[in-house]
């Protein structure tokens, strides 16, 4: 292989083994709840205070300029350092600690130093295929989120096994990023100047790729966080009661991780092939329409309820690198870095809210109708998306394509 497949392999195994850390939590929810009687606020919390950590994270990231000012390897490492360490301390306190979520909170937070900085590094490799290789990224980073759920079901009734393995994955994504070389598109860093972060909002195009993302993500991460407990009651309703919650995290993990996988490689190549609008437009109509549909099936053939949640898996990622894609396409090249900081942490800050209304939703629609309010945020993002379309800057994204 050459250094371009050889770094870009090496980035995406990078961040599957760090990014196993996002949900070690969230995928032991029905184990805490049993064993400690997690309260739903508190569940939810698991999930969210990395994602305010990490919005955290990202903000001082993009107001510092760090993102176009440190070597990209060296923030990576050091970042997923302190993240294993954070998560590994889970361990030594009581799930109902208050330290839990602070421990949750700086997991998040370096996770800014990882996220963004592995696109940045990834699009230095460009070459008409910018669509592919952040979609490769991404798909390697839904397998690393998904992992815990797999860890979980090995792991037996024992949830220390799904954090402490995940701590010691992401460990090894420390040492692989420093063997990852930099594409011919770096850039040189500007001075820091922080009123270059509102670049993102000053860009008619920046502001509705954003857009088009935060329709995405007010779905997403509200999905990836209940779709195992989602499963897990669907399947103690139609299974045997001893095999039901194995199933249901292998499920999970087979619809997030494996789905999510393909749905990012299949976004990649096809948003190169037919434009970046096109693509993200139709995998949120897809993915809009799962969620609506997606309750009627709770509690019906596990096969069946499988495979639409498979579906889901595939089509709710399959645009997320494809705005992140448009972002670097359309910023100027020495600030990429930091708009795709700046987006991802605006896109993270709302995922706060659909991943804490999901169990007032549960309580009072049941599984039937919970999900369907997420499909509020692909109708938006198809409508930003359009609009993007017929702007005079469109023609910057996919070589011309749309």
């Amino acid at each position: 292989m050459n250094s371009k497949s050889v770094s870009l392999c090496l980035l995406a195994i990078s961040g599957m083994c760090v990014f196993s850390l996002w949900f070690s939590a969230t995928a032991v929810i029905p184990a805490l709840t049993v064993e400690f009687g997690l309260s739903g606020a508190r569940a939810s919390l698991l999930t969210s205070s990395v994602q305010i950590g990490f919005v955290a994270g990202t903000l001082t990231s993009a107001l510092l300029g760090l993102a176009d000012r440190l070597d990209p390897r060296r923030f990576f490492s050091n970042s997923t350092l302190i993240a294993c360490i954070a998560n590994g301390a889970i361990l030594l306190v009581d799930p109902n600690s208050d330290w839990v979520p602070v421990f949750r909170f700086v997991t998040g937070a370096c996770m800014a130093g990882v996220y963004p900085i592995a696109m940045k590094i990834a699009a230095t490799w460009a070459k008409g295929d910018l669509g592919f290789l952040i979609g490769f990224f991404v798909g390697a980073l839904s397998v690393g989120n998904a992992s815990p759920h797999l860890l979980n079901a090995f792991g037996g009734v024992d949830w220390r096994f799904a954090i402490g393995g995940a701590s010691v994955i992401a460990l090894a994504a420390m040492v692989i990023v420093n063997f990852v070389a930099l594409g011919p598109a770096v850039s040189a860093a500007r001075p820091f100047r922080p009123h270059y972060a509102l670049q993102a909002w000053r860009s008619k195009p920046l502001r509705l790729a954003n857009g088009g993302y935060l329709g995405h993500m007010w779905e997403l991460y509200a999905m990836w966080a209940w779709l195992g407990v989602f499963l897990d009651a669907s399947f103690r309703l139609t299974l045997p009661a001893d095999s039901a919650a194995f199933w249901a995290r292998a499920a999970t993990f087979a619809a997030i991780g494996l789905g999510g996988g393909l749905g990012c490689i299949l976004g990649g190549l096809l948003s190169d092939r037919i434009g970046r609008t096109a693509l993200t437009m139709g995998a949120m109509t897809l993915s809009g329409a799962t969620a609506i549909i997606i309750g009627f099936l709770f509690g019906t053939d596990p096969w069946l309820l499988f495979a639409v949640c498979f579906f889901w898996g595939v089509t709710v990622i399959a645009d997320s690198a494809q705005f992140s894609t448009s972002t670097a396409e359309l910023s100027e090249p020495e600030l990429i870095g930091t708009m795709l900081t700046i987006q991802t942490c605006a896109g993270f800050l709302l995922t706060l809210a659909t991943i804490h209304l999901m169990p007032p939703l549960v309580d009072a629609l049941g599984w039937r109708y919970a999900f369907m309010p997420l499909a509020i945020g692909p109708a938006l993002g198809v409508w930003s998306m359009y609009r993007l379309r017929v702007h005079p800057d469109s023609v910057k994204m996919a070589g011309g394509r749309k």
